[in-house]
């Protein structure tokens, strides 16, 4: 698959840092997204041209890796017989 045409816009300001002509845009599956090239912001915009926030991760939306499994094994003393308690 080939990668998207990104073209600059004219005229665009950063959102971020406020730099006029450095915002580039592009197409993914009729999806429009921007990047600005002199901080790196980047978002996808909706239909209407309005950013589309991504969510902030938190504890509750994010998926706690499990704890692996531990191969135990189970181990039994035996009292050694040669060793008495001093009396």
């Amino acid at each position: 698959m080939s990668e998207p045409k990104k073209r600059f816009i004219a005229g665009a300001v950063c959102p971020a840092c406020s730099a006029m002509d450095t915002i580039k845009m592009w197409d993914e599956d009729g999806t429009p997204h921007r990047e600005c090239v002199a901080c790196g912001y980047a978002d996808t915009l909706n239909a209407q041209g309005q950013s589309v926030p991504k969510e902030v991760g938190t504890r509750v939306n994010q998926v706690a890796p499990k704890p692996a499994a531990s191969k135990g094994q189970t181990v039994q003393f035996f009292p050694n017989p040669k060793l008495k308690k001093p009396e």
